[in-house]
């Protein structure tokens, strides 16, 4: 039998199955379309095929993300700060900060014991703190996000982005590149301005330990490197970390799954 967790992300929706030890046993990831409930069900589909199993095999489902409330055939919703500080503390159980820094905004979470949220601060009001202002930033300098963050790790000359409004950020950026600045320098130049706001965001919560970097900008070598060189602490990143959110409602949904069965036996 298979528990769901479903991440309905703003750019991405994201599906992972664990059995009930906990394992992993599938994955899926489709672009996120208006519809949510037919994304939920293609991303679904598609993790159930990467499992090798039947749709039938999959007993409980939990859903997170901005979409959450949309999917009916959803047996639980919770919210992505809760999957996401869950995902993070299975991965890298010694983390006590959860830095995600996803397409709309990002967020600094401090972790009580279990992986729980203490407290968190989130980046909401402009796009400059997030991934969605790579994303446009990638556009206005004709590059491919994949390409982001190796290019940013060769930068000789990071080039300062010094506004923190969006609007203004992207007008910098244009005058850069019309005074012939490099793109890599450019881009390095972003990557640290990112930085700068996870650990204004950090300092919030309190920052003094290990932090754990989710969400789809982790995917970035350069924004790693920023990260590490500015906050002066450990800083992990999964494997797969814009999986994370959709890992942490598969094992909460897990959890929810074993209470109920439990109290049916009772």
């Amino acid at each position: 039998m298979l528990i769901a967790g479903i991440d309905i992300g703003s750019g991405t929706t994201k599906c992972i199955l664990v059995d009930e030890t906990g394992a992993v046993r599938g994955r899926g990831l489709v672009k996120t379309k208006a519809d949510f409930e037919k994304v939920a069900r293609e991303v679904l589909e598609a993790a159930v095929g990467d499992a090798g199993a039947r749709p039938d095999d999959v007993g409980y489902l939990a859903t997170t993300g901005l979409g959450r409330y949309a999917v009916p055939f959803r047996d639980i919703q919770i919210t992505d700060l809760t999957c996401g500080a869950r995902g993070a503390a299975a991965l890298f159980p010694g983390t006590r900060y959860v830095l995600d820094i996803g397409a709309q905004c990002s967020r600094a979470i401090k972790l009580r014991d279990g992986g729980k949220v203490k407290e968190f601060h989130m980046n909401e009001k402009c796009a400059a703190g997030s991934g969605g202002f790579l994303e446009r930033a990638a556009k206005y300098l004709e590059v491919t996000l994949a390409d982001v963050g190796p290019m940013s790790l060769s930068a000789g000359k990071p080039q300062p982005i010094s506004s923190v409004c969006a609007v203004l950020a992207e007008t910098e950026i244009i005058n850069h590149i019309s005074e012939g600045v490099a793109v890599e320098n450019i881009l390095r130049g972003i990557h640290n301005s990112l930085a700068d706001r996870a650990l204004l965001l950090l300092k919030r919560v309190g920052l003094d330990g290990e932090v754990t970097l989710i969400g789809g900008v982790a995917l970035q070598e350069g924004m790693i490197v920023a990260l590490r060189e500015k906050l002066g602490v450990p800083v992990n990143v999964p494997a797969e970390p814009h999986l994370t959110a959709a890992l942490g409602a598969a094992l909460l949904g897990l959890q929810r799954y074993r209470k109920l069965t439990t109290a049916a036996a009772a």
